[in-house]
């Protein structure tokens, strides 16, 4: 029976948590796994609940932090090689940048047979400067001749990672896209816009616009309030936007509404053009109450937030970074917009606000194409593959 021993940063709401979750617990029984996580990231929400439904029991190494520590590094590092020689895995398959370095590294020093690293994204740019950004580059290029495969979430993102970033040649790197339980959100829709809505105290012929998660820099949520203050001033819609998510940057995007002039708030009841809610873990009320869902992000992966939305039947307005354009069909599911533009932001907003059967249109769109190629059953399967083809 080969043993996986997988291992991930921190076990908060987005795609390397539910992929690790899905992997763990619905690989073929002739696989043996164990999940390894590091401490929860206080800028995001627990996804602990994720694992508590699929009976899942990680081991937690409270020293494997994002950020860089020399001495947590090392204590983890140390930590990770005990558990290798204790579990003996065949296969050690490393999800993002830390475990990626640490996993690695102690896996090829034990001689494990195979190893195996997900990029959940990279941050090889608008993340830091670009000293810094060189050294995580060199450091991923030099972990990837450890490595028996790299995996990439879409097509993009392998471009990005052989051709753009030579991190490791085109045979090295296979395409398998994350896997989720979609169905919840085919499931009481409109009971489930109802509460939210309910709650929230919109009204029927409210446009609600949904934007979820964690609010820190890369996110660029000002990029949302600036095409939403626009999107206020071209519509005779009424229009309320919806702020789902916690984070560092959530007092100073408060004060952006008061610079911009958008009145906003924490509490439901205010009824104001936005609304911080703070982090829902229900995010299929979410889906279902909203009329559209917008990201805004710099960078991205493979944002788990256009998935759900699409399974959920929304039209979506976002950016076009990273991998969002193998994940969404353009011009049929969503609107996309170069980053930073926040007036092609504004009109795409507005096309949708404006027009309720186009709305309907690339919502219906979305469920046909995500039930297909973002199932975890398919996740399941093509990692099942990979895994006994690396062995033999």
């Amino acid at each position: 029976m080969p043993r996986v021993l997988r291992i991930i940063n921190r076990f908060n709401l987005g795609g390397p948590t539910y992929n690790a979750a899905y992997l763990t617990k619905y690989l073929p029984p002739e696989f043996e796994t164990l999940l390894v996580g590091g401490s929860k990231d206080a800028s995001k929400e627990s996804s602990m609940h994720i694992l508590n439904q699929l009976n899942l029991e990680p081991i937690i190494l409270d020293e494997m932090r994002r950020e860089v520590n020399i001495f947590e590094d090392r204590v983890a590092y140390d930590k990770i090689k005990k558990i290798i020689k204790d579990f003996k895995p065949d296969i050690v398959h490393t999800h993002a940048s830390k475990p990626g370095a640490l996993g690695r590294l102690a896996a090829h020093e034990l001689k494990v047979p195979v190893i195996i690293h997900t990029f959940h994204g990279h941050s090889f740019h608008s993340y830091f400067n670009p000293v810094k950004t060189a050294f995580y580059r060199k450091i991923e290029r030099y972990l990837a001749t450890k490595s028996s495969a790299i995996i990439a979430l879409s097509e993009k993102q392998k471009n990005e990672l052989v051709f753009e970033h030579n991190i490791c040649p085109a045979e090295k790197v296979e395409i398998i896209p994350l896997g989720f339980d979609l169905l919840k959100f085919q499931y009481d829709i409109e009971k489930k816009r109802s509460v939210f809505r309910s709650e929230y105290l919109l009204a029927d012929d409210e446009i609600a616009i949904g934007i979820i998660g964690r609010l820190v820099p890369i996110k660029n949520h000002d990029l949302f309030l600036k095409a939403i203050k626009i999107l206020t001033y071209r519509t005779r819609k009424k229009v309320r936007a919806f702020v789902v998510g916690d984070g560092e940057e959530k007092q100073r995007l408060m004060a952006v509404c008061d610079e911009i002039g958008l009145s906003y708030s924490s509490n439901a009841a205010d009824r104001a053009t936005v609304t911080f809610t703070s982090w829902i873990k229900d995010i299929d009320y979410v889906n279902a109450g909203v009329d559209i869902v917008c990201l805004t992000s710099k960078n991205e992966g493979t944002p788990v937030s256009l998935i759900e939305a699409q399974a959920a039947n929304k039209p979506i307005v976002s950016t076009k970074v990273g991998g969002i354009e193998n994940i969404v069909i353009p011009g049929q599911t969503a609107l996309l917009s170069e980053t930073n533009n926040h007036v092609t932001l504004a009109n795409n907003l507005l096309r949708l606000v404006e027009d309720e059967d186009l709305r309907a249109e690339f919502g219906s769109d979305g469920w046909s194409f995500v039930k297909q190629k973002f199932h975890f059953e398919r996740l399941v399967n093509d990692m099942a593959k990979l895994y006994l083809r690396l062995l033999n």
